[in-house]
Protein backbone atom coordinates (compact mmCIF):
# COMPACT_ATOMS: atom_id res chain seq x y z
CA UNK A 1 0.00 0.00 0.00
CA UNK A 2 2.75 2.25 1.08
CA UNK A 3 4.78 1.70 -2.61
CA UNK A 4 1.40 2.50 -4.65
CA UNK A 5 0.65 5.98 -2.66
CA UNK A 6 4.63 6.91 -3.13
CA UNK A 7 4.03 6.17 -6.83
CA UNK A 8 1.05 8.38 -7.00
CA UNK A 9 2.66 11.58 -5.09
CA UNK A 10 5.74 10.73 -7.22
CA UNK A 11 3.32 10.79 -10.55
CA UNK A 12 1.77 13.93 -9.01
CA UNK A 13 5.10 16.01 -8.18
CA UNK A 14 5.77 14.90 -11.74
CA UNK A 15 2.83 16.30 -13.28
CA UNK A 16 2.95 19.65 -11.23
CA UNK A 17 6.69 20.17 -12.65
CA UNK A 18 5.78 19.76 -16.30
CA UNK A 19 8.10 16.40 -16.34
CA UNK A 20 6.18 14.64 -19.02
CA UNK A 21 9.08 12.62 -20.99
CA UNK A 22 9.89 11.27 -17.13
CA UNK A 23 6.18 10.39 -16.56
CA UNK A 24 6.29 8.57 -19.64
CA UNK A 25 9.02 6.70 -18.93
CA UNK A 26 7.73 5.96 -15.55
CA UNK A 27 4.82 4.52 -17.18
CA UNK A 28 6.55 2.28 -19.06
CA UNK A 29 9.00 0.91 -16.42
CA UNK A 30 5.42 0.22 -14.28
CA UNK A 31 3.72 -1.93 -17.35
CA UNK A 32 6.71 -3.92 -18.14
CA UNK A 33 6.90 -5.36 -14.22
CA UNK A 34 3.43 -5.97 -14.41
CA UNK A 35 3.84 -7.71 -17.76
CA UNK A 36 7.44 -9.72 -16.62
CA UNK A 37 5.44 -11.25 -13.40
CA UNK A 38 2.69 -12.47 -15.64
CA UNK A 39 4.84 -13.99 -18.09
CA UNK A 40 7.16 -15.63 -14.69
CA UNK A 41 3.42 -17.10 -13.47
CA UNK A 42 2.61 -18.48 -16.90
CA UNK A 43 5.89 -19.98 -17.21
CA UNK A 44 5.75 -21.69 -13.67
CA UNK A 45 2.78 -23.12 -14.97
CA UNK A 46 4.24 -24.34 -17.99
CA UNK A 47 6.54 -26.12 -16.25
CA UNK A 48 4.72 -28.17 -14.41
CA UNK A 49 2.99 -29.56 -18.18
CA UNK A 50 3.77 -32.65 -19.72
CA UNK A 51 2.94 -31.69 -23.16
CA UNK A 52 5.83 -29.46 -23.23
CA UNK A 53 8.21 -32.05 -24.15
CA UNK A 54 6.02 -33.63 -27.02
CA UNK A 55 5.41 -30.29 -28.71
CA UNK A 56 9.25 -29.28 -28.31
CA UNK A 57 10.67 -32.17 -29.97
CA UNK A 58 8.06 -32.66 -32.55
CA UNK A 59 8.88 -28.83 -33.34
CA UNK A 60 12.73 -29.87 -33.85
CA UNK A 61 11.87 -33.02 -35.38
CA UNK A 62 9.95 -30.78 -38.10
CA UNK A 63 13.00 -28.66 -38.82
CA UNK A 64 15.48 -30.95 -38.45
CA UNK A 65 13.35 -32.51 -41.86
CA UNK A 66 13.18 -29.84 -43.36
CA UNK A 67 16.45 -28.49 -43.18
CA UNK A 68 18.92 -28.56 -46.38
CA UNK A 69 20.07 -31.89 -47.43
CA UNK A 70 23.61 -30.88 -47.33
CA UNK A 71 23.40 -30.47 -43.05
CA UNK A 72 19.99 -32.59 -42.63
CA UNK A 73 21.46 -35.88 -41.74
CA UNK A 74 23.58 -34.53 -39.27
CA UNK A 75 20.71 -32.15 -37.47
CA UNK A 76 19.08 -35.52 -37.50
CA UNK A 77 21.16 -36.96 -35.09
CA UNK A 78 20.51 -34.35 -32.32
CA UNK A 79 17.23 -35.66 -32.31
CA UNK A 80 17.97 -39.16 -30.71
CA UNK A 81 19.35 -37.92 -27.35
CA UNK A 82 16.46 -35.38 -27.15
CA UNK A 83 13.99 -38.36 -28.06
CA UNK A 84 15.55 -40.24 -24.79
CA UNK A 85 15.98 -37.86 -22.34
CA UNK A 86 12.43 -36.75 -22.90
CA UNK A 87 10.88 -40.07 -22.22
CA UNK A 88 12.82 -40.41 -19.30
CA UNK A 89 12.37 -36.74 -18.15
CA UNK A 90 8.53 -37.54 -18.52
CA UNK A 91 8.81 -40.94 -16.44
CA UNK A 92 10.59 -39.41 -13.65
CA UNK A 93 8.08 -36.66 -12.95
CA UNK A 94 5.51 -39.29 -12.82
CA UNK A 95 3.54 -38.57 -16.33
CA UNK A 96 3.53 -42.30 -17.13
CA UNK A 97 0.84 -42.46 -19.39
CA UNK A 98 2.17 -39.24 -21.28
CA UNK A 99 5.83 -40.91 -21.55
CA UNK A 100 3.96 -44.01 -23.13
CA UNK A 101 2.19 -41.63 -25.57
CA UNK A 102 5.56 -39.96 -26.66
CA UNK A 103 7.41 -42.96 -26.71
CA UNK A 104 4.97 -44.82 -29.45
CA UNK A 105 4.51 -41.62 -31.25
CA UNK A 106 7.99 -41.14 -32.08
CA UNK A 107 9.99 -44.62 -31.68
CA UNK A 108 9.78 -44.74 -35.58
CA UNK A 109 12.31 -42.11 -36.21
CA UNK A 110 15.23 -44.20 -34.30
CA UNK A 111 14.17 -48.03 -34.89
CA UNK A 112 16.62 -48.33 -37.75
CA UNK A 113 19.89 -47.13 -35.21
CA UNK A 114 18.91 -47.45 -32.00
CA UNK A 115 16.62 -50.69 -31.90
CA UNK A 116 17.96 -52.76 -29.37
CA UNK A 117 18.24 -49.72 -26.72
CA UNK A 118 14.62 -49.18 -27.38
CA UNK A 119 13.41 -52.46 -26.69
CA UNK A 120 15.06 -52.13 -23.26
CA UNK A 121 13.37 -48.68 -22.89
CA UNK A 122 9.89 -49.46 -23.41
CA UNK A 123 9.89 -52.05 -20.09
CA UNK A 124 10.28 -48.79 -17.98
CA UNK A 125 6.75 -47.98 -16.66
CA UNK A 126 7.81 -46.48 -13.26
CA UNK A 127 10.10 -43.98 -11.84
CA UNK A 128 12.23 -46.84 -9.83
CA UNK A 129 12.58 -48.44 -13.04
CA UNK A 130 15.20 -45.66 -14.30
CA UNK A 131 17.02 -46.53 -11.28
CA UNK A 132 17.10 -50.51 -11.61
CA UNK A 133 18.29 -50.60 -15.27
CA UNK A 134 21.26 -49.97 -16.28
CA UNK A 135 20.84 -48.81 -19.79
CA UNK A 136 18.65 -45.72 -18.33
CA UNK A 137 21.11 -45.13 -15.72
CA UNK A 138 24.13 -44.83 -18.00
CA UNK A 139 21.90 -42.00 -20.21
CA UNK A 140 21.45 -39.84 -17.04
CA UNK A 141 24.94 -40.08 -15.45
CA UNK A 142 26.84 -39.81 -18.91
CA UNK A 143 26.89 -37.10 -21.56
CA UNK A 144 26.24 -37.75 -25.90
CA UNK A 145 28.81 -36.51 -27.59
CA UNK A 146 27.97 -35.62 -31.30
CA UNK A 147 29.91 -34.73 -34.03
CA UNK A 148 28.77 -31.13 -36.45
CA UNK A 149 30.57 -29.13 -38.96
CA UNK A 150 30.81 -25.83 -37.72
CA UNK A 151 27.88 -24.12 -40.23
CA UNK A 152 25.34 -26.86 -38.97
CA UNK A 153 26.51 -26.04 -35.35
CA UNK A 154 25.11 -22.81 -35.92
CA UNK A 155 22.01 -23.71 -37.39
CA UNK A 156 20.96 -25.55 -34.24
CA UNK A 157 22.25 -22.33 -32.63
CA UNK A 158 19.61 -19.97 -34.19
CA UNK A 159 17.16 -22.45 -34.29
CA UNK A 160 17.34 -22.62 -30.52
CA UNK A 161 17.31 -18.97 -29.71
CA UNK A 162 14.45 -18.16 -32.67
CA UNK A 163 12.28 -20.76 -30.91
CA UNK A 164 12.67 -20.12 -27.19
CA UNK A 165 12.55 -24.03 -26.75
CA UNK A 166 13.09 -24.10 -23.20
CA UNK A 167 12.79 -27.90 -22.86
CA UNK A 168 15.28 -29.28 -25.97
CA UNK A 169 17.73 -26.16 -24.63
CA UNK A 170 17.57 -27.74 -21.30
CA UNK A 171 18.12 -31.45 -22.49
CA UNK A 172 21.11 -29.67 -24.92
CA UNK A 173 22.37 -28.20 -21.81
CA UNK A 174 22.31 -31.02 -19.39
CA UNK A 175 22.90 -34.28 -21.36
CA UNK A 176 25.13 -33.17 -24.98
CA UNK A 177 28.08 -32.37 -25.69
CA UNK A 178 28.86 -31.61 -29.46
CA UNK A 179 32.38 -31.81 -31.25
CA UNK A 180 32.30 -29.12 -34.00
CA UNK A 181 34.66 -29.54 -36.81
CA UNK A 182 35.11 -27.08 -39.44
CA UNK A 183 34.47 -27.32 -43.35
CA UNK A 184 31.86 -29.47 -45.18
CA UNK A 185 29.46 -31.57 -43.20
CA UNK A 186 30.72 -35.45 -43.11
CA UNK A 187 29.55 -38.39 -45.22
CA UNK A 188 26.15 -39.98 -44.22
CA UNK A 189 28.21 -43.25 -44.05
CA UNK A 190 30.49 -42.23 -41.54
CA UNK A 191 27.44 -41.83 -38.88
CA UNK A 192 28.09 -44.61 -37.10
CA UNK A 193 31.01 -43.53 -34.98
CA UNK A 194 29.43 -39.70 -34.59
CA UNK A 195 27.06 -40.57 -31.81
CA UNK A 196 28.67 -41.53 -28.67
CA UNK A 197 28.41 -41.82 -25.27
CA UNK A 198 30.91 -40.47 -22.89
CA UNK A 199 30.94 -39.63 -19.29
CA UNK A 200 31.56 -42.06 -16.36
CA UNK A 201 31.65 -45.31 -18.10
CA UNK A 202 34.72 -44.52 -19.57
CA UNK A 203 36.53 -44.01 -16.70
CA UNK A 204 34.80 -47.27 -15.42
CA UNK A 205 36.42 -48.71 -18.12
CA UNK A 206 39.77 -47.05 -17.44
CA UNK A 207 39.73 -48.35 -13.73
CA UNK A 208 39.15 -51.97 -14.95
CA UNK A 209 41.96 -51.78 -17.54
CA UNK A 210 44.62 -50.77 -15.00
CA UNK A 211 43.81 -53.46 -12.42
CA UNK A 212 46.89 -55.91 -12.49
CA UNK A 213 46.00 -59.16 -14.45
CA UNK A 214 46.93 -62.57 -13.69
CA UNK A 215 47.27 -65.47 -16.33
CA UNK A 216 47.36 -69.01 -15.63
CA UNK A 217 45.23 -71.84 -14.08
CA UNK A 218 42.89 -71.28 -11.19
CA UNK A 219 43.73 -73.05 -7.71
CA UNK A 220 42.01 -76.46 -7.13
CA UNK A 221 40.02 -76.27 -11.04
CA UNK A 222 38.93 -79.42 -12.69
CA UNK A 223 41.87 -78.70 -15.29
CA UNK A 224 44.23 -78.61 -12.64
CA UNK A 225 42.94 -82.12 -10.95
CA UNK A 226 42.95 -83.73 -14.92
CA UNK A 227 46.65 -82.78 -15.20
CA UNK A 228 47.36 -84.35 -11.36
CA UNK A 229 45.41 -87.15 -12.22
CA UNK A 230 47.37 -87.93 -15.39
CA UNK A 231 50.81 -87.32 -13.53
CA UNK A 232 49.98 -89.80 -10.92
CA UNK A 233 48.43 -92.01 -13.25
CA UNK A 234 51.74 -92.31 -15.74
CA UNK A 235 53.31 -92.58 -12.27
CA UNK A 236 51.79 -95.59 -11.33
CA UNK A 237 52.46 -96.82 -14.78
CA UNK A 238 55.74 -96.30 -14.42
CA UNK A 239 56.09 -97.86 -10.98
CA UNK A 240 54.29 -101.56 -12.70
CA UNK A 241 56.66 -101.96 -15.29
CA UNK A 242 59.39 -101.24 -13.16
CA UNK A 243 58.32 -103.90 -11.02
CA UNK A 244 57.49 -106.04 -14.07
CA UNK A 245 61.26 -105.84 -15.18
CA UNK A 246 62.29 -107.00 -11.78
CA UNK A 247 60.24 -109.94 -11.75
CA UNK A 248 61.49 -110.84 -15.43
CA UNK A 249 64.90 -110.03 -14.59
CA UNK A 250 65.08 -112.41 -11.39
CA UNK A 251 63.01 -115.06 -13.47
CA UNK A 252 65.65 -115.19 -16.18
CA UNK A 253 68.94 -114.88 -14.16
CA UNK A 254 69.82 -118.40 -15.68
CA UNK A 255 69.51 -117.25 -18.74
CA UNK A 256 73.23 -116.24 -19.20
CA UNK A 257 74.98 -113.03 -18.94
CA UNK A 258 74.11 -111.29 -22.28
CA UNK A 259 70.50 -111.91 -22.28
CA UNK A 260 70.13 -110.34 -18.51
CA UNK A 261 72.40 -107.47 -20.32
CA UNK A 262 69.92 -107.74 -23.44
CA UNK A 263 66.34 -106.98 -21.02
CA UNK A 264 68.42 -104.59 -18.56
CA UNK A 265 68.96 -102.35 -21.77
CA UNK A 266 65.25 -103.06 -22.93
CA UNK A 267 64.08 -102.30 -19.21
CA UNK A 268 66.46 -99.14 -18.86
CA UNK A 269 65.20 -97.91 -22.07
CA UNK A 270 61.34 -97.82 -21.32
CA UNK A 271 62.10 -96.57 -17.57
CA UNK A 272 63.82 -93.84 -19.28
CA UNK A 273 61.05 -93.13 -22.08
CA UNK A 274 57.71 -93.59 -19.03
CA UNK A 275 60.38 -91.23 -16.84
CA UNK A 276 60.61 -88.82 -19.40
CA UNK A 277 57.30 -88.48 -20.26
CA UNK A 278 56.31 -88.20 -16.49
CA UNK A 279 58.79 -85.43 -16.23
CA UNK A 280 57.54 -83.41 -19.16
CA UNK A 281 53.73 -83.86 -17.85
CA UNK A 282 54.98 -82.87 -14.58
CA UNK A 283 57.01 -79.91 -16.14
CA UNK A 284 54.17 -78.81 -18.09
CA UNK A 285 51.65 -78.53 -15.17
CA UNK A 286 54.64 -76.60 -13.54
CA UNK A 287 55.00 -74.11 -16.85
CA UNK A 288 51.37 -72.47 -16.14
CA UNK A 289 51.32 -70.49 -12.72
CA UNK A 290 48.53 -71.32 -10.60
CA UNK A 291 45.81 -68.39 -9.30
CA UNK A 292 43.81 -67.94 -6.37
CA UNK A 293 39.92 -67.37 -7.75
CA UNK A 294 38.29 -64.22 -6.25
CA UNK A 295 35.17 -65.94 -6.15
CA UNK A 296 34.29 -69.83 -4.50
CA UNK A 297 34.27 -72.14 -7.55
CA UNK A 298 31.21 -73.81 -7.43
CA UNK A 299 30.78 -77.35 -6.31
CA UNK A 300 30.81 -79.89 -9.17
CA UNK A 301 28.96 -83.31 -9.14
CA UNK A 302 30.87 -86.47 -9.59
CA UNK A 303 29.64 -87.69 -12.92
CA UNK A 304 29.83 -83.82 -14.43
CA UNK A 305 33.20 -83.83 -13.39
CA UNK A 306 33.99 -86.80 -15.13
CA UNK A 307 32.45 -85.96 -18.39
CA UNK A 308 34.78 -82.30 -18.17
CA UNK A 309 37.63 -84.60 -17.38
CA UNK A 310 37.06 -86.99 -20.73
CA UNK A 311 35.91 -83.68 -22.72
CA UNK A 312 39.54 -82.69 -22.06
CA UNK A 313 41.49 -85.69 -22.60
CA UNK A 314 39.56 -85.74 -25.99
CA UNK A 315 40.37 -82.37 -27.14
CA UNK A 316 42.38 -81.93 -30.54
CA UNK A 317 45.98 -80.75 -29.30
CA UNK A 318 47.27 -77.79 -30.75
CA UNK A 319 50.55 -78.06 -33.53
CA UNK A 320 51.74 -76.80 -36.73
CA UNK A 321 49.02 -79.04 -38.03
CA UNK A 322 46.24 -78.60 -35.99
CA UNK A 323 46.12 -74.47 -35.86
CA UNK A 324 43.44 -72.89 -33.98
CA UNK A 325 40.59 -70.16 -35.39
CA UNK A 326 42.00 -66.24 -34.64
CA UNK A 327 39.74 -63.61 -35.53
CA UNK A 328 42.07 -60.85 -36.87
CA UNK A 329 39.03 -58.51 -37.96
CA UNK A 330 35.85 -57.83 -36.98
CA UNK A 331 33.68 -55.26 -38.76
CA UNK A 332 31.86 -53.10 -35.98
CA UNK A 333 29.36 -50.17 -35.55
CA UNK A 334 28.03 -51.47 -39.59
CA UNK A 335 24.41 -51.27 -38.16
CA UNK A 336 22.84 -53.68 -40.33
CA UNK A 337 24.45 -51.63 -43.42
CA UNK A 338 26.77 -54.77 -44.07
CA UNK A 339 25.52 -56.93 -46.97
CA UNK A 340 28.10 -58.50 -48.31
CA UNK A 341 32.45 -59.16 -47.80
CA UNK A 342 35.48 -60.66 -49.59
CA UNK A 343 38.92 -61.50 -48.86
CA UNK A 344 41.47 -61.79 -51.87
CA UNK A 345 42.98 -64.59 -52.51
CA UNK A 346 46.66 -63.69 -50.54
CA UNK A 347 44.58 -61.88 -47.84
CA UNK A 348 46.10 -58.73 -48.25
CA UNK A 349 42.73 -56.79 -49.14
CA UNK A 350 38.91 -56.83 -47.91
CA UNK A 351 36.06 -55.54 -49.38
CA UNK A 352 32.50 -54.70 -48.47
CA UNK A 353 29.45 -54.07 -49.95
CA UNK A 354 26.69 -51.79 -48.07
CA UNK A 355 23.23 -50.67 -48.14
CA UNK A 356 24.23 -47.01 -48.83
CA UNK A 357 25.68 -48.31 -52.43
CA UNK A 358 29.04 -48.18 -51.47
CA UNK A 359 31.75 -50.54 -51.94
CA UNK A 360 34.96 -50.34 -49.39
CA UNK A 361 38.14 -51.59 -49.95
CA UNK A 362 40.75 -52.02 -46.63
CA UNK A 363 44.50 -52.63 -47.09
CA UNK A 364 45.67 -54.94 -44.56
CA UNK A 365 49.31 -53.88 -44.54
CA UNK A 366 47.81 -50.10 -43.96
CA UNK A 367 45.29 -51.01 -41.33
CA UNK A 368 46.80 -48.48 -38.16
CA UNK A 369 49.29 -46.46 -40.59
CA UNK A 370 48.42 -42.95 -41.33
CA UNK A 371 47.57 -42.06 -45.22
CA UNK A 372 47.18 -39.22 -47.26
CA UNK A 373 43.98 -38.02 -48.99
CA UNK A 374 43.48 -38.54 -52.56
CA UNK A 375 40.52 -38.80 -54.93
CA UNK A 376 40.41 -39.78 -58.75
CA UNK A 377 37.78 -40.47 -60.91
CA UNK A 378 37.61 -43.46 -63.89
CA UNK A 379 39.31 -42.41 -66.80
CA UNK A 380 37.17 -44.13 -69.42
CA UNK A 381 34.07 -41.33 -69.19
CA UNK A 382 32.62 -42.99 -65.78
CA UNK A 383 28.87 -40.56 -64.61
CA UNK A 384 29.54 -38.04 -62.25
CA UNK A 385 28.03 -39.82 -59.60
CA UNK A 386 31.24 -42.36 -59.48
CA UNK A 387 33.78 -41.10 -56.91
CA UNK A 388 36.63 -42.82 -55.79
CA UNK A 389 38.28 -41.73 -52.44
CA UNK A 390 40.73 -42.83 -50.12
CA UNK A 391 41.52 -41.77 -46.74
CA UNK A 392 40.10 -38.67 -44.91
CA UNK A 393 43.82 -37.12 -42.48
CA UNK A 394 44.23 -40.85 -41.46
CA UNK A 395 40.49 -40.94 -39.96
CA UNK A 396 39.20 -43.77 -42.71
CA UNK A 397 40.59 -46.53 -42.92
CA UNK A 398 39.42 -47.48 -46.33
CA UNK A 399 38.98 -47.08 -49.68
CA UNK A 400 35.98 -45.79 -50.58
CA UNK A 401 34.34 -46.94 -54.32
CA UNK A 402 31.02 -45.33 -55.28
CA UNK A 403 28.65 -45.72 -58.35
CA UNK A 404 26.07 -48.10 -57.74
CA UNK A 405 22.80 -46.54 -57.00
CA UNK A 406 21.35 -49.10 -54.38
CA UNK A 407 22.34 -51.71 -52.03
CA UNK A 408 25.82 -53.31 -53.06
CA UNK A 409 24.43 -57.29 -52.57
CA UNK A 410 27.69 -59.15 -53.88
CA UNK A 411 31.96 -58.52 -54.04
CA UNK A 412 34.42 -60.71 -55.57
CA UNK A 413 38.28 -59.97 -56.17
CA UNK A 414 40.19 -61.08 -59.29
CA UNK A 415 42.76 -64.05 -58.90
CA UNK A 416 45.28 -62.17 -58.31
CA UNK A 417 43.68 -59.14 -56.48
CA UNK A 418 43.84 -56.24 -59.13
CA UNK A 419 40.58 -56.51 -60.02
CA UNK A 420 37.34 -56.22 -58.07
CA UNK A 421 33.25 -57.29 -59.09
CA UNK A 422 30.33 -55.71 -57.13
CA UNK A 423 26.70 -56.72 -58.18
CA UNK A 424 23.95 -54.20 -56.74
CA UNK A 425 20.25 -54.14 -56.19
CA UNK A 426 20.52 -51.01 -59.63
CA UNK A 427 20.22 -54.29 -61.70
CA UNK A 428 24.23 -53.56 -62.98
CA UNK A 429 27.59 -55.45 -62.33
CA UNK A 430 30.84 -53.09 -62.01
CA UNK A 431 34.19 -53.48 -62.66
CA UNK A 432 36.78 -52.01 -60.37
CA UNK A 433 40.33 -51.68 -60.61
CA UNK A 434 42.26 -52.01 -57.26
CA UNK A 435 45.27 -50.78 -58.45
CA UNK A 436 44.04 -47.37 -60.36
CA UNK A 437 40.89 -46.76 -57.62
CA UNK A 438 38.94 -46.28 -60.58
CA UNK A 439 35.77 -47.90 -61.97
CA UNK A 440 36.62 -49.17 -65.43
CA UNK A 441 33.40 -50.89 -66.79
CA UNK A 442 29.57 -51.50 -66.04
CA UNK A 443 28.00 -54.40 -66.98
CA UNK A 444 24.10 -53.77 -67.87
CA UNK A 445 21.93 -56.94 -68.80
CA UNK A 446 20.00 -57.84 -65.92
CA UNK A 447 16.12 -56.33 -65.37
CA UNK A 448 16.38 -57.11 -61.66
CA UNK A 449 18.62 -56.80 -58.88
CA UNK A 450 22.05 -58.98 -59.26
CA UNK A 451 22.04 -60.69 -55.90
CA UNK A 452 25.65 -62.89 -56.83
CA UNK A 453 29.11 -62.46 -59.05
CA UNK A 454 31.97 -64.27 -58.88
CA UNK A 455 35.12 -64.72 -60.72
CA UNK A 456 35.93 -67.94 -62.12
CA UNK A 457 39.36 -69.32 -61.00
CA UNK A 458 41.44 -68.28 -64.17
CA UNK A 459 40.27 -64.74 -64.11
CA UNK A 460 38.81 -62.81 -67.15
CA UNK A 461 35.44 -64.91 -66.77
CA UNK A 462 32.79 -63.84 -64.59
CA UNK A 463 28.92 -65.22 -63.78
CA UNK A 464 26.43 -63.51 -62.11
CA UNK A 465 22.88 -64.67 -60.19
CA UNK A 466 20.04 -62.24 -60.47
CA UNK A 467 16.28 -61.68 -59.28
CA UNK A 468 15.32 -62.17 -63.12
CA UNK A 469 15.72 -65.76 -62.42
CA UNK A 470 18.60 -66.16 -64.59
CA UNK A 471 22.41 -66.95 -64.35
CA UNK A 472 24.76 -65.07 -67.06
CA UNK A 473 28.24 -65.92 -67.95
CA UNK A 474 30.66 -62.44 -68.76
CA UNK A 475 33.25 -61.66 -70.00
CA UNK A 476 35.56 -58.86 -69.00
CA UNK A 477 36.24 -57.03 -72.40
CA UNK A 478 32.69 -57.35 -73.46
CA UNK A 479 29.74 -55.21 -72.06
CA UNK A 480 27.25 -58.00 -73.04
CA UNK A 481 26.80 -61.54 -71.31
CA UNK A 482 27.97 -64.30 -73.59
CA UNK A 483 25.48 -66.96 -72.19
CA UNK A 484 21.95 -66.40 -70.95
CA UNK A 485 20.87 -69.58 -68.30
CA UNK A 486 17.41 -69.57 -68.46
CA UNK A 487 14.49 -71.53 -66.92
CA UNK A 488 14.90 -71.43 -63.27
CA UNK A 489 11.43 -71.20 -61.73
CA UNK A 490 12.41 -68.31 -59.09
CA UNK A 491 15.29 -66.38 -57.97
CA UNK A 492 18.87 -67.47 -59.18
CA UNK A 493 20.87 -66.61 -55.42
CA UNK A 494 24.37 -67.93 -56.16
CA UNK A 495 26.78 -68.46 -58.89
CA UNK A 496 30.08 -70.19 -59.06
CA UNK A 497 32.53 -71.02 -62.11
CA UNK A 498 34.40 -74.33 -61.04
CA UNK A 499 36.92 -74.50 -64.50
CA UNK A 500 38.28 -72.46 -67.50
CA UNK A 501 35.55 -71.43 -70.32
CA UNK A 502 35.60 -72.88 -73.38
Amino acid sequence: MEDEEMEKKVQQYLQRKGFRLTELALQEERNRLSTSAISDVALARSDNDPARYHDGYSRLRTWAYSSLDQYKHELLRVLYPVFIHSFMDLVAEGHMQEARSFFHTFREDHEVMHSRDLQKLEGVLSPSHLEEMELARSFRKNKFKIKLCEYSYELLLQYLQKTQALVVLGVINEHITFEVSPGQPSLISDDADVVALIGTSKDLAKQINQKEVHWGLLEDSVEERMEKALAESDKIEAESKDADAEDNKKRNAEGGKQGASLKKAKKDKLVGATGKNVRTETSMVSVAPRVKPELTLPATPVEVEQSILEDLRNRAQLNSVALPSVSFYTFVNTHNGLNCSSISHDGSLVVGGFSDSSVKVWDMSKIGQPTKMSSSQSENGSSQGERISTLDEGKRTYTLFQGHSGPVYSAAFSPFGDFLLSSSSDSTIRLWSTKLNANLVCYKGHNYPVWDVQFSPVGHYFASASHDRTARIWSMDKIQPLRIMAGHLSDVDVSELVGPIR
